[in-house]
């Protein structure tokens, strides 16, 4: 039977989540291995009933993650994509732990839209690497005021070792075979996936305004963990440093 969300809008939001994971896990098999650890970092920095800020939240995956681990947890989503923020929205309609807000993150004023001052937790995922360096580091000063002291930010996210050329080629061409070996089991890539939100009844308008927002792809930066440490210590973080590592990916944990 569907739920009341889905026999309001006609729209069955859980599947659309699904299907974004299994897009996202396309490229990232070991998605969940990173969320495991982010609220595993959660549990024992900040403890088992946090105030989250999700960052460029998406569809909420971190969020739904979040409240399945924690049911006392309480969330607000932050971002700009319509269409995602469209499946968000309807995944946890009528849920008063989750809050949703549409801000531009490069907008200094962004804080401002809130409901909370201050944060146990900002976490974000295989998002901010869609900015360049100039506003990620403009940015992760507004999030070291937005976190509260001994509370904890999370970024896993492309860093790239531009110090090791050759080895990042081989993880690279490993990486693409078998990207392409499950292409051809059937995955969705990232164009498919919009191209079928872009045909669906209720997601067809954001979509669109999606695309009018950032077009295909946005060109930001991957800067290596070294310079993200740096920078988030320059910004107010105590302390910084991975917490967990894929050859491509890094999970990098900032205390307050």
């Amino acid at each position: 039977m569907p739920d009341a969300n889905t026999a309001m809008t006609g729209v069955d939001w859980r599947a659309w989540q699904e299907s974004w994971d299994r897009q996202q896990e396309w490229y990232m098999p070991d998605r969940e291995e990173r969320f495991t650890t982010m609220l595993d970092m959660v549990e024992a920095l900040v403890g088992t009933a946090p105030r989250v800020l999700d960052l460029a939240c998406g569809t909420g995956s971190i969020t739904g993650r979040l409240l399945k681990r924690f049911p006392q947890a309480v969330s607000t989503g932050v971002d700009l994509d319509p269409a995602l923020l469209a499946i968000a929205e309807g995944t946890f309609a009528g849920d008063e732990r989750v809050t949703f807000v549409t801000a531009d993150l490069k907008d200094p004023q962004w804080p401002a839209l809130l409901p909370y001052d201050a944060y146990d937790a900002v976490l974000t995922a295989t998002a901010l690497h869609w900015l360049h360096s100039g506003p990620l580091a403009a940015l992760y000063g507004q999030v070291a005021k937005l976190v509260r002291d001994g509370g904890v930010f999370m970024n896993a996210d492309h860093m790239i070792e531009d110090s090791t050329p050759r080895i990042n080629a081989a993880e690279r061409a490993q990486r693409h075979a078998r990207m392409d070996q499950a292409k051809r089991a059937g995955a969705l890539d990232w164009a498919e996936w919009w191209q079928l939100a872009a045909k669906d009844p209720v997601l067809a308008e954001p979509t669109a305004r999606r695309f009018e927002i950032y077009g295909e792809h946005a060109d930001g930066d991957m800067p290596p963990v070294a310079w993200h440490t740096r920078v988030l210590r320059e910004k107010g973080f105590a302390e910084a440093r991975p917490v967990w590592s894929s050859p491509s990916d890094t999970l990098l944990l900032a205390l307050k």
